[in-house]
C-alpha cells in the first residue's frame, strides 16, 4: 500500500510538474502578442507621420509651381532668370543679380562658418577636457536659441557701423556684413551635428590608429574625421539651408538693394526680396506673382543642393 501511495503521489507530482510549464507558456505567448500589437501600432504611426511629411512637401511644391509659373510665362524665363533689373514700378523683374547675391552670401558664410564650426566640434569631442567642453557646448546651444532678428539687430548696431568706419563707406549695410552674420548663425548647427558625428566614431578605429604609431592629432584628422564624413556633410547641408533661407537678419544688415554682388555694396537676397515686398504687392498682380516665382526658384535651388550633396556623400561611401 505504501508503495502504491508513493507511486500515486509521484504521478501527481509529475503531472503537476508537466502542467506548470504548459500553464506558464501561455503568459509569454500573450506577452509576445502584446508586443507584436504594439510594434504594429508604432509602425503604423511612423508610416502615417512619414506620409504626412511627404504630403506637406508635395503640397508646398504644387502651390509654388501654380503660383510662380504665371509670372515666368508672362515675363519670359530668360528675362526673369537672367535679367539684372528689378523695379516693380517699371515692370522690370529680373533676378539674376539677386541669385548671384544669394549664392555669394551663402558661399561666403560656408567658407567662414564650416572651418570654424568643424574645428570647434573636433575640439569639443576629441581634445577639450570634459568640464570645459560641457561649458562650451552649453554656450553653443544658447547661440542656437537666439532668434534671427536678434542677430540682425546686433549686426545692425555693432557690425554695420564698424564696416562703415573701417572701409570709409556711406553705409556699412553690405554683403560683407550679411556674410559675417550668416556665418555666425550657421555655427550652432554645424558644431552640434559635427560633434555628434565625431562622438559616434567607434573607439576601436582610433585605438588601432594609435597602436600603429599615429599621434592623437593625426588620428583625429585621418581617422575620426573621415569616419564621420557623412555626419559632417549633413551639418554642412543644414548650414547651407539656414544660410540660403534666412531673411529677417539679412534685411537688417545687407542694405536690401538689388545690385550685382560686391563685397562692400548694398545687396538683396532672394529671401529678402520676398519678405520686403510681399506686404505691398497687390493680390493677383504681376509683381506678386513674380515674388512667388522667386520662392519657386529658391525652392528649386535648395532641392538641387540637397540632391547634389546626397549623391556626393553616397559616392564617397561607395569609394
Amino acid at each position: 500500500m505504501e508503495r502504491e501511495f508513493a507511486g500515486a503521489a509521484g504521478g501527481v507530482a509529475a503531472s503537476g510538474a508537466v502542467a506548470r510549464p504548459a500553464g506558464g507558456s501561455r503568459e509569454p505567448s500573450s506577452g509576445k502578442k502584446g508586443l507584436k500589437a504594439l510594434e504594429f501600432v508604432m509602425n503604423a504611426i511612423f508610416f502615417v507621420c512619414g506620409i504626412i511629411a511627404v504630403a506637406f512637401v508635395l503640397l508646398i511644391s504644387i502651390y509654388l509651381v501654380i503660383s510662380g509659373l504665371p509670372a515666368i510665362q508672362e515675363i519670359g524665363l530668360v528675362d526673369f532668370i537672367f535679367g539684372t533689373r528689378w523695379y516693380a514700378s517699371t515692370g522690370d523683374f529680373g533676378i539674376f543679380a539677386i541669385i548671384l547675391t544669394s549664392f555669394a552670401g551663402t558661399a561666403g558664410a560656408i567658407i567662414i562658418g564650416v572651418p570654424i564650426g568643424l574645428m570647434t566640434a573636433i575640439f569639443l569631442s576629441k581634445v577639450a577636457p570634459p568640464k570645459f567642453a560641457a561649458v562650451v557646448h552649453t554656450a553653443v546651444e544658447l547661440l542656437a536659441g537666439i532668434p534671427s532678428v536678434v542677430y540682425g539687430l546686433v549686426g545692425m548696431i555693432l557690425l554695420v557701423p564698424a564696416i562703415r568706419v573701417a572701409f570709409d563707406l556711406p553705409s556699412g549695410a553690405t554683403l560683407l556684413a550679411a556674410i559675417i552674420v550668416l556665418a555666425v548663425m550657421i555655427l550652432p548647427s554645424i558644431v552640434s551635428v559635427s560633434e555628434t558625428a565625431l562622438r559616434a566614431v567607434p573607439r576601436e578605429y582610433e585605438e588601432a590608429s594609435l597602436a600603429l604609431g599615429a599621434t592623437h592629432i593625426e588620428t583625429v584628422f585621418r581617422v575620426s574625421v573621415p569616419a564621420a564624413r557623412s555626419g559632417i556633410a549633413t551639418a554642412v547641408v543644414l548650414g547651407i539651408g539656414r544660410a540660403i533661407g534666412e531673411a529677417m537678419a539679412i534685411i537688417m544688415v545687407a542694405g536690401n538693394v538689388a545690385n550685382m554682388p560686391g563685397l562692400l555694396t548694398p545687396v538683396r537676397f532672394l529671401t529678402t526680396a520676398i519678405a520686403s515686398e510681399m506686404s505691398y504687392a497687390s493680390v493677383g498682380s504681376l509683381h506678386r506673382n513674380a515674388l512667388f516665382s522667386i520662392g519657386l526658384v529658391l525652392f528649386l535651388f535648395i532641392m538641387l543642393i540637397n540632391v547634389f550633396l546626397n549623391v556626393f556623400i553616397k559616392r564617397k561611401k561607395e569609394d
